[in-house]
Formats: C-alpha cells, structure tokens, sequence
C-alpha cells in the first residue's frame, strides 16, 4: 500500500484538519525541558506537534517497547485484510524525522518537587511533563480478585487490545479454528475502542462464512445494547451473519468453568470451543504507585486530571492524556492523536504565556463489518461538557454511515490509518 495514498472526498479534508499541526507563533523563549512518557498515538502525536509548536523545545520520549505496533486497524490484520508491516513502526525513525529525542526506558518513579522522572536509565530533568501511558487490563469484576483465574483468562483467552502477543495468539486460534462456538465479550464501561469487538464478531462470522465453517461467534454484551453505531452494526448482525452470530445483551458472565469450557451468564449457559474474554480497563499501575489516579462512576482506575487543563490535579506542570483520562472521549486512536494535538497547543500558550479555551478532540472512527466485499460503518463526532461536567456526544458534530450497497471495495479504514502512521512516523 502507498505510504501517500489520501483518503478521498470528504474524509481527506477531515484527516487533513485532524492531523495536520496549527503551527505557533515564533517567540524567543527559553528552550523548555518537554518529557512525554508513553509512545501511542497520543503521547506520538504531542511529541511531534509541540515541536512543531514550540521549534526550540527538548523533547524527549519515553517508552518502553523498542518498536511501535498499532491497535487501531489490528482487527484488520486478525483477518490477513493487512499484513504487520502495516501496523509496525520504528520510533528511532520517528524521532530522527520530528526532531525529538526517543529512550527505550520504563517509568518507576516521580519527583514532582524537583522536576526529575526517574526511569530505568536513570533520571531525567523536565520542566513539562506528560503520562500518556494507555490502559491495562482490570480483571476484579470478572475474576472478584481471583488472580489465578484472571492470568489463565489473559494467557489463554486474550482480549487482543494492547498490542503484542496477544494478537499473535488471537490470530492463531482464529486461524486453527475447526468448529463450534466462539465467544467474544464486550466489557462495560469505557473500554478500548468501543466498536472493536462488534467489528471483531462481524469479521470473525464473515470468516466462518466465507470459508464454511460450522461455527457460531456468540457476542456476550455486558451492556443492554450496542455501545456505539448501534444502527449499522445490528443491520450487519441481522442481514449478513443472522446464521453465524449470536448477540445477548446484558451478558456479564458470572462463573467461568474452563474446564469443561462453559461460561454462566444471569440468563445463559453457554459451551465454547473458544474464546477472547474482554476484561474492563484502567490506568496502567505506575500511574496508582504515585498517587497520580481516581476511581471513575464506573469504579474504574483512570488518571486524576482536571478535564479542562490536563493538568494531574495538586501538579502544575504535569499533564495526563489518552486512554489512561478520566472523560467519556472514547478511547481510541484519533480520540487520542487530537487530543494530543490539543494538549501541545495548550502547553505551547502555557509557555509562552497565553491561555487556549478547550478544544474538543475528534472520534474518526471507520469499522468493517464484512471481508468481501470490504463494508464499512464510518462515524465523525466531538464532545461537549453538560452543565454537572459531564462528557457528552457534541450530536451537531456526529455523522455515522454504513457503505452497505456491496459494490467494490470500500478502503477508508486502510487509508485513515495510513495517513496517521506517516504523520506520527514519516512526515
């Protein structure tokens, strides 16, 4: 695939509004000290834009994998529609054409009085610092604490949202799936990109399909109906897999019986050949061993940030930012990238001296619902606060569509994600 392919119509201005940089005014200023922790899309995303915000700035990014691996578009790759050099990316390359600093280094602790993070390579001076660390895994509800139950659930029957092995075994077990039932479970709350697992469900039964398999996908839903594109995913359960896919709402499994491979629902009982389990999601640990954390209405583990300053609150020059945040923004890639396109230009007047109003980040959000031919459900919406502080769907700014007429191949999802990766990576 063409590194410059651009998206067409109106998803080419929107991509060009969402990922291109505003750039600053040129001021002279002290070179500022900016250590961003975390290299997902919005930790690469804030790199790369402050410095175009603030040219005379020393970034530094922190993170720990060697190489970048995206989730965003990973489902695609589950079902061979991409292949990993698609996903994959090199931080070195990254930072040599932003002109940032990149350390393979892991985060172990604060010191917030002295601007110092310290890391595994030592300590590291900043006068800004961001978290944007992305999720984990939280297994309470499902396993009430049983930690040997939630690593059996995780080596054996892994979700797929954090980049990694995990998706290398996911796409073996799909691969050598011969028969019978395959359960994929929907967490409640605001889990890793929301439509992900209903899009997962849809291409999983496509598969069983298209390559005769006697097999059923059941999607177990902890919530009472589709949590986003409700319209365009149901149209797909019922119209094109009403054979080979199962949807329950209000599916929390209460017991899990692996051994003779049967889960317990309130309402069901239901044997699998096998399984990807979505557990809930939180803040990684770190950010709870410095006190850097809140619960959320959902009892969830999420960064402790004022949600129009970014700030960690009681921190005045440490800011938190992607998944691991306290809003309703969903989280997912775009979400994410213009989030940190947002929270650079708020650093950068920071800096300067000036003060930025909050701008709503941009959910672009593009689900395939079938392989052949490639249909598509594509949803553009931003956010507003309620009048108690509460996220909501700005509805002015939400279009959802479903490219259902089956005539050729509709390729949006490939070519957003390109047009990230070579802003974060390439250009």
């Amino acid at each position: 695939m063409n590194r410059r392919d651009m998206i067409k119509g109106s998803l080419v201005a929107f991509v060009a509004i969402t990922a291109t940089p505003i750039l600053a005014d040129t001021v002279a200023i002290k070179a500022p000290k900016i250590v961003v922790v975390g290299g997902g899309w919005a930790g690469l995303s804030l790199v790369r834009n402050i410095k175009e915000d603030i040219p005379n700035a020393k970034v530094t990014l922190i993170e720990k994998r060697d190489h970048f691996v995206s989730c965003p578009a990973s489902n695609s790759w589950l079902f061979d529609l991409v292949d990993l050099e698609f996903l994959t990316h090199s931080y070195i390359e990254a930072a040599n054409n932003h002109g940032y600093d990149f350390i393979q280094a892991t985060a172990t602790g604060l010191d917030s009085k002295k601007d110092i993070l310290k890391t595994t390579v030592g300590d590291i001076e900043y006068d800004y610092l961001v978290f944007a660390t992305g999720i984990e895994y939280d297994y309470h509800e499902q396993t009430k604490g049983d930690m040997k139950l939630a690593k059996t659930l995780h080596d054996n029957y892994p979700p797929a949202f954090i980049p990694g092995s995990e998706h290398l075994t996911l796409k073996r077990k799909i691969q050598n799936f011969k028969g019978g039932n395959f359960i994929i479970t929907v967490p409640s709350g605001n889990y890793r990109c929301l439509p992900a697992p209903y899009e997962r469900a849809c291409l999983l039964a496509d598969h069983f399909k298209t390559n005769n398999i006697k097999g059923k996908v059941y999607l177990l839903d902890e919530n009472n109906s589709i949590t986003i594109k409700e319209e365009g995913f149901k149209t797909a359960f019922n119209k094109l897999y009403k054979d080979h896919l199962e949807y329950i709402t209000s599916a929390k499994i209460l017991k899990y019986d692996l051994k003779n491979k049967i889960v317990e629902t309130e309402f069901d009982t239901i044997s699998f050949e096998d399984a990807s389990f979505y557990p809930n999601v939180k803040a990684p640990k770190l950010l709870e061993d410095l006190g850097l954390t809140t619960k959320t209405a959902y009892n969830r583990v999420e960064a402790n940030i004022d949600h129009l300053t970014y700030k960690f609150k009681g921190l005045d020059n440490v800011y938190g930012c992607g998944d691991i945040r306290p809003m309703g923004f969903s989280k997912s890639g775009n979400t994410a990238y213009t989030e940190g396109q947002n929270l650079s230009k708020m650093i950068a007047n920071t800096i300067k001296g000036k003060t930025l109003k909050w701008e709503s980040p941009t959910t672009l959000c593009i689900s395939l619902v079938s392989i052949k031919p490639q249909q598509e459900i594509s949803l553009i919406s931003e956010y507003k606060y309620g009048k108690n502080g509460e996220t909501q769907f700005d509805s002015t700014f939400t279009d959802e569509k479903w490219k259902s007429n089956g005539l050729g191949e509709n390729k949006a999802q490939f070519h957003w994600a390109q047009s990230m990766y070579d802003k974060m990576f390439y250009m």
